[in-house]
């Protein structure tokens, strides 16, 4: 691999830039090799570590690998052409093993797209499906053409490839490698995100749209935003009218191409510098102290089982790069038609080639893994014990310092939440926590033993190898799947008729409640409740040892309509409505409290040295402070964090309680030692209407009483001496 990224940066080269003394040594080498003249081009053996299209001194070199192909053909398009306007068959002279490779002396980034075609061997019962009249992209292409217009129908001839320019200069090495004690991440639909009218911006549903909103973010005081799927993908694959309204595939899980950005979430014309507003996003996103997380989707691709398209690997080595039945059928362990063979050696080298390209063009910080189970399978689709894809991520040089997130489960029925092969680098959905926390929060107080265990980081879960402790556990309780937070306390059951399956789609299991009356509602003391749970949900998540996520839009109450499988609605079901912003300031002001609250209070994410008062590191109870057993009994759940401050700054102490009954209850604050006493920074059912106390209410009495359904937090402040 170390050799495979020196060449790459010998050879890769800008039009703007002279060429180096290095460049100019390998162009002089290749001019000494006797040219052959094909499809009206002068052209040499290429570079075969060099995978992919890659503009070099004097013209172009393709290198393109296929195991079974048994010849190769070289398609060149015009912009926006149907018809080749040169083909070139690469000579069997210029193929070593399975790749081919050659220079195409003259030809510049702007003159062309391009594609393949293979002869070879056509038998599907052993999975071998090539077809020498069929075009195919390149998977290691940069840029994809036919995807700019969202919503446009599209046919495989749309699909070609294009050389990009590598123009981009980024500033600095500008990796924040924020710890992931420190880290908060928002995770966002790009499109979704600004496309409703509210959002003000003056190019909505864009990655421009995005970098209007960067104040915003920076104001909420999250520290990552994690994007759900940029990588080119049609989001017309599985089209449909229902409702009169053009259902389609809008959250971008049906990848077409993994090293192309999505064109059409661009704002500006790109072609040939394809990626620059990503770029600008990404290093804004940075400079603003947010990293960039990004869901991949190494699980299966948009050519789906036998019926599906083909756009490349099918025609490639369809064998080698998706998991088949000995009949030559695919597995499906993704739901979504076929998986990919993620423990094969070529797919191995073709993933992490992925990532480190997207490390190192785009700076990216870290992965969110959709349905990483199926990447332990093997090549049979059993789970492996030691999957070598998941160590080669966790071990590679360049991807050291970036965060891997799994989502531990697959739709084949493979569930690894606590037991995901994490190589003491890979981090976890905890999906264990969202559903416990749902249930704890509507009432189910009988789960406050395993509730204590989530939310002081699932030590249960992560305490001993090959796991890092509470720091593998990502914290959520709503995500893209699924309700919003709002919908979670509006709605009992889901609401996805508009989806045109007669509301089968969607998980039935929402552990949700709607305090008293299904969807909107004009009783004001319901709608008060709603926003109080959605206060209690926000508090234990922030106080929560791990990392938390939150949707997009949770932090102002934005609402789905009921609907907890959105993946088709490209309309107001879809897309923030930021007038709730206003609506619900309030709601919004306090979350961005509790996150600032969170950092500014260390002993909520790390143990710290012990505290000088002499409390211990991690206290549990009840109603009682000095009953120290949580059992199914209790209606009250009690934590307490304690520590030193580094720098002789005094102790950190935290104390958290959640009221989930829905009567009163009165508890007693811990003994402290003399000097000291404690104060309420947080009420979630305060009378004032405050919520969050940004100068702490000295407690006079060692007793509160917790309203029904409420969470406190409360600080330890030094007496005067």
């Amino acid at each position: 691999m170390a050799r495979f990224d020196a060449v790459r940066r010998i050879l890769e080269t800008d039009a703007e830039n002279s060429i180096t003394s290095q460049d100019s040594t390998v162009h002089s080498h290749r001019n000494k090799i006797p040219a052959d003249h094909i499809g009206g081009y002068s052209v040499r053996p290429g570079n075969y570590l060099l995978p992919g299209a890659t503009q070099v001194p004097g013209g172009i070199n393709f290198t393109f690998t296929s195991c079974g192909a048994t010849s190769c053909e070289l398609l060149l398009f015009k912009r926006k052409q149907d018809m080749p306007f040169t083909v070139i068959r690469i000579p069997e002279s210029y193929r070593i093993g399975g790749v081919y490779s050659i220079f195409v002396a003259g030809l510049t980034p702007e003159q062309f797209e391009y594609g393949y075609r293979l002869d070879g061997p056509y038998d599907p019962h052993k999975g071998l499906l090539f077809n020498k009249n069929r075009v195919l992209l390149d998977p290691y292409a940069k840029a994809v053409t036919g995807q700019k217009a969202w919503g446009a129908a599209k046919t495989n001839a749309d699909y070609h490839a294009r050389v990009v320019r590598n123009t981009y200069r980024w500033k600095n090495n500008d990796f924040l490698h924020t710890p992931m004690e420190d880290t908060v991440i928002y995770e966002m639909h790009v499109r979704s995100f600004t496309r409703h009218r509210s959002s003000g911006v003056k190019f909505p549903g864009t990655f421009a749209g995005i970098i209007e909103k960067i104040p915003y973010l920076k104001d909420l005081g999250v520290t990552a935003v994690e994007l759900l799927p940029v990588f080119e993908f049609d989001e017309m694959i599985n089209a449909r009218t229902y409702g009169g309204k053009v259902l389609m595939e809008l959250w971008g899980y049906n990848t077409v191409s993994f090293f192309a950005p999505n064109s059409a979430y661009t704002a500006s014309q790109e072609y040939n510098e394809e990626g620059t507003e990503l770029k600008e996003l990404v290093r804004l996103l940075k400079e603003n102290g947010i990293e960039v997380i990004l869901d991949v989707v190494f699980n299966h691709t948009a050519e789906g089982n036998m019926t599906g398209p083909f756009y490349g690997f099918k025609g490639i080595d369809n064998n080698l790069f998706y998991s088949l039945t000995p009949g030559g059928t695919y597995y499906n362990f993704s739901g979504c038609g076929n998986a990919l063979n993620c423990n094969n050696p070529s797919v191995m080298r073709y993933i992490v080639d992925c990532l480190r390209y997207w490390v190192t063009e785009y700076h990216i910080d870290g992965f969110r893994f959709d349905l990483a189970s199926i990447m332990t399978r093997g090549e049979d689709g059993a789970p492996m014990d030691n999957p070598p894809l998941i160590r080669m991520i966790a071990t590679d040089a360049v991807l050291r310092g970036t965060k891997l997130i799994a989502e531990p489960w697959d739709a084949g029925g493979l569930y690894q939440v606590g037991h995901f092969p994490a190589y003491q680098r890979w981090s976890e959905w905890n999906g264990r926590y969202r559903d416990c926390l749902r249930d704890f929060l509507k009432g189910n107080y009988w789960q406050a033993p395993e509730a204590a265990a989530r939310i002081t980081g699932s030590m249960d879960l992560y305490g001993d190898p090959p796991y890092s402790g509470y720091n593998s556990s990502i914290n959520f309780i709503t995500c893209h799947d699924g309700f919003t937070l709002n919908d979670l306390f509006s709605y009992e059951r889901k609401h996805n008729e508009v989806n045109g399956w007669d509301n089968a789609d969607g998980s039935d299991d929402n552990r949700s409640w709607n305090c008293g009356v299904e969807g909107p509602t004009d009783n004001e003391s319901i709608k008060e409740l709603r926003l109080k749970m959605m206060r209690n949900a926000m508090t234990a998540l922030m106080l929560s040892r791990g990392t938390p996520m939150l949707l997009a839009g949770d932090e102002f109450g934005n609402t789905q309509y009921g609907n907890n499988n959105s993946y088709c609605q490209d309309n107001e079901i879809s897309w923030l409505n930021w007038d709730y912003l206003y609506i619900h300031r309030e709601y919004y002001n306090f979350v961005k409290a509790l996150i600032a609250f969170r950092k500014a209070h260390p002993v909520i994410s790390r143990t710290l040295p012990h505290a000088h008062c002499g409390l211990a590191h991690l206290t549990l109870c009840g109603s009682n402070p000095d009953d120290h057993e949580i059992t199914m009994a209790n209606h009250v759940l009690g934590i307490m964090y304690a520590g030193r401050l580094p720098d002789n700054r005094g102790d950190d102490v935290v104390y958290l309680v959640m009221n989930v009954f829905w009567e009163p209850q009165k508890i007693r604050l811990p003994a402290l030692p003399a000097g000291s006493a404690w104060s309420l920074n947080i009420y979630t059912a305060a009378n004032d209407r405050r919520y969050y106390y940004e100068k702490a209410v000295f407690m006079d009495s060692p007793f509160f009483e917790l309203a029904p359904r409420s969470s406190a937090v409360f600080t330890v402040t030094e007496l005067p001496r």
